[in-house]
């Protein structure tokens, strides 16, 4: 896959571009000066541009959902993270705030907005960690205040300390970032506790250990009028359960990662330590009825759940491998080859999913292109094909769509 930068210092003008945003597609040129989406129309006129043959224009991806190589909060780290993104076509990030250090204190957080100052790829928003490392509660007023866009919890926490964090979510009107999971469950197993973990005698995790918190935390929102995105579902079960809160009118919402939706637990077989990730990949049976609540609009976020691992912490037995596999360098050309081009969304529904529901959880507006706004756009050629390089990687060997240019 190629990707291009264009640095054209005053004004640019692409045309025959299908501009694709949250609410349509549409054949035409765009002008852009000095960053600025200043015309949109037929047959418009300048000095310079570039003929895109009918490739699209979409707006920049952003990901909620993303850790920094072997979850070590450093400055190279975070500046590596930031291209990869970019590269991959994901203009805004959220790092995940249970790094080391974990980003649950005034001097951490610190730390790690003095690293976002001069980077190049993709802009960087900081979650903070509700709970210190002593199971008590960070200072979350001050972090919120100092400028991280939500708090994050596991459902590890105790209830009384649950209650305290959801008020002040509430207090602050932001969005609780929450990964239900159980405590007891998560510490015995290292994948999906079914007939593959069996097979290969590995401790299993019962998807319970999502569902009852999901279920738990539900009420916590209903109760205290809060906002929870559930970050990571796995379950369908979880998927209904969100499902009926919203109908009833509480303010919950769920991701999904793209692992999920394609990939089983078939794909640890052999000891695959590529496929352990966080949380466990699904049944095969889980994956259909994952890929039937994308259809029906069940699912409001997708991630590329981007959890990078040094091969001396992967290439280890399965059950001491570390989680996660890397994909964010691929987000784009993966969701278009797996989800729009095998006809299972349309392209807008891919940039309500991963651009204008993520950012309207932190607070932006984004997933449309208007006259004024900002140019956080691409250029996506979708007639190009490449193979995936990558050891790292749960689609190492397989063709993906799509050549990226970065306006």
């Amino acid at each position: 896959m190629f990707r291009l930068y264009l640095r054209w210092s005053k004004t640019m003008i692409i045309k025959n571009a299908v501009l694709c945003d949250v609410n349509k597609e549409q054949k035409l040129d765009i002008q852009i000066e000095d960053q600025i989406i200043t015309k949109i129309g037929e047959n418009l006129q300048g000095d310079k541009y570039i003929d895109a043959q009918g490739s699209y224009i979409l707006p920049t991806l952003v990901d909620l959902n993303t850790s920094l190589p072997d979850r070590v909060l450093n400055a190279k780290n975070i500046t590596l993270t930031s291209k990869n993104a970019l590269h991959g076509g994901v203009g805004h990030i959220v790092l995940n705030p249970d790094s080391n250090p974990a980003i649950d204190n005034e001097v951490v957080l610190e730390f790690a907005q003095n690293s976002l100052h001069t980077l190049e790829g993709a802009s960087v928003d900081l979650m903070l960690n509700a709970l210190k490392e002593d199971a008590t509660l960070s200072n979350i007023a001050i972090l919120l205040k100092k400028g991280v866009v939500a708090p994050f919890v596991s459902t590890i926490v105790k209830n009384d300390l649950a209650i305290k964090i959801a008020e002040y979510v509430k207090m602050y009107d932001v969005t609780l970032f929450c990964k239900a999971e159980d405590n007891s469950l998560i510490n015995s197993g290292v994948m999906l506790d079914g007939d593959v973990s069996s097979k290969l005698g590995l401790a299993g995790i019962p998807d319970l250990s999502e569902v009852l918190h999901v279920s738990r935390m539900i009420e916590i929102a209903r109760h205290f009028e809060i906002k929870i995105l559930f970050k990571s579902i796995a379950s369908p079960r979880s998927i209904f359960l969100i499902s009926q809160a919203k109908k009833d009118g509480v303010d919950v919402s769920c991701e999904v990662s793209i692992h999920h939706l394609l990939k089983s637990d078939k794909e640890c077989e052999g000891f695959n330590t590529t496929a352990k990730i966080d949380p466990p990949l699904a049944s095969s049976s889980d994956v259909v009825e994952l890929q039937n609540a994308l259809k029906n609009s069940q699912i409001d976020i997708l991630t590329a759940l981007h959890q990078p691992s040094s091969p001396v912490n992967k290439e280890v037995a399965f059950y001491d491998a570390a989680y996660g596999c890397e994909a964010i360098d691929i987000a784009l050309p993966l969701y278009f080859t797996k989800l729009v081009r095998s006809g299972i969304i349309s392209f807008s529904k891919l940039i309500e999913l991963c651009v204008s529901n993520p950012a309207k959880t932190i607070g932006l507006k984004k997933g449309t292109i208007e006259v004024g706004q900002k140019a956080n756009l691409l250029l996506f050629n979708p007639n190009t094909n490449f193979q995936v390089n990558n050891a790292q990687s749960l689609y190492n060997g397989e063709t993906l769509y799509g050549e990226i240019t970065i306006l």
